[in-house]
């Protein structure tokens, strides 16, 4: 028969069994949870892996196509890397004059950031800390600009640049670019998060609006002004429609339409596909050089667009 010390013992260990059940229980559900967040994670990486891979695919067929002699695809087996690169980018920069439309196409984008720089900061600085009527009105219309096609303003900029003169100059492929109302909202956003106490000190001080804008603006607004140039310098640089209408001299033409110039040639055997795939290389480096150097600028732009 057991003993009163038997039983006082067994319900110790039935009440010990029965308060370790709940810490089993709850250990067995933390390590249910970290291995589900570790297949989600998993999951998540293995997606974006894919899509980057998937993005980056024509880029690398278009590298590899460079470096072969006719840069002719019928199988998986023709993208295997040549052995012509360096002459295919010799034969392009130096033989086929690619280089003078990278050229241009540099110096547009540079002068129109330039441009488009000093415009919009002042149109921001106007917007921002000046009083006028209709303030509002007026920053809507610039914004409503942003909802016209491109292509609708071509015929009327046409005809504007050619009574102007301008037409098959240096002029008429940056002048049309130095207005940019994404550039002003930017802009507009980053100088309201500025402290307004900044401004009533200047007043104070007797500090004019230039003098305003150069020493205290623009020394604030590094990093969203280096963001913002980087994305005007890759739109310019795209830019293909506009200098294929309004220049006629080859020798002004910029990267995108020499590209077009190697595609016609192609389409006559004068010159092999893996020509037209070495200029598309080409013409994507300064950009991509750009966005590597200066990416942190860039995400700190389209958070202040966000907010």
């Amino acid at each position: 028969m057991p003993t009163t010390e038997d039983k006082m013992l067994g319900s110790l260990l039935t009440a010990l069994t029965a308060a370790a059940e709940p810490s089993r229980s709850a250990g067995r559900t933390t390590s249910e949870r970290i291995r589900r967040f570790e297949t989600e994670q998993l999951t998540l990486h293995v997606l974006a892996a894919t899509i980057v891979f998937l993005i980056i695919l024509p880029v690398l067929i278009a590298a590899l196509v460079s470096t072969k002699r006719a840069g002719i695809v019928t199988s998986i087996g023709d993208l295997a890397p040549g052995g012509h690169a360096l002459s295919n980018y010799r034969r392009a920069l130096i033989g086929l004059e690619f280089w003078r439309f990278m050229l241009n196409s540099f110096l547009m984008s540079v002068a129109v950031v330039v441009g488009k720089l000093v415009v919009s900061l002042l149109a921001a600085l106007v917007i921002v800390y000046y009083r006028f009527p209709y303030k509002n009105a007026v920053f809507l219309f610039i914004l409503f600009t942003l909802l016209l096609p491109v292509p609708v303003r071509f015929v009327p900029l046409y005809r504007l640049t050619t009574e102007l003169g301008m037409s098959n100059t240096f002029f008429a492929i940056t002048v049309p670019y130095l207005a940019s109302a994404t550039t002003v909202f930017i802009l507009r956003q980053h100088f309201l998060s500025i402290p307004a106490s900044l401004v009533e000190t200047a007043k104070v001080d007797g500090v004019g609006p230039l003098r305003f804008l150069w020493s205290v603006l623009v020394p604030m607004s590094r990093a969203v002004l280096v963001g913002v140039s980087v994305i005007m310098f890759v739109y310019t640089w795209n830019q293909y429609l506009w200098p294929l209408v309004i220049i006629n001299a080859e020798s002004l033409q910029v990267a995108q339409v020499g590209l077009s110039l190697l595609r016609g040639q192609a389409s006559t055997g004068e010159v092999a596909w893996s020509m037209v795939m070495t200029g598309s290389m080409l013409t994507l480096l300064p950009p991509l050089a750009l966005l590597v150097l200066f990416r942190r600028q860039l995400l700190e732009t389209f958070t202040i667009q966000q907010k």
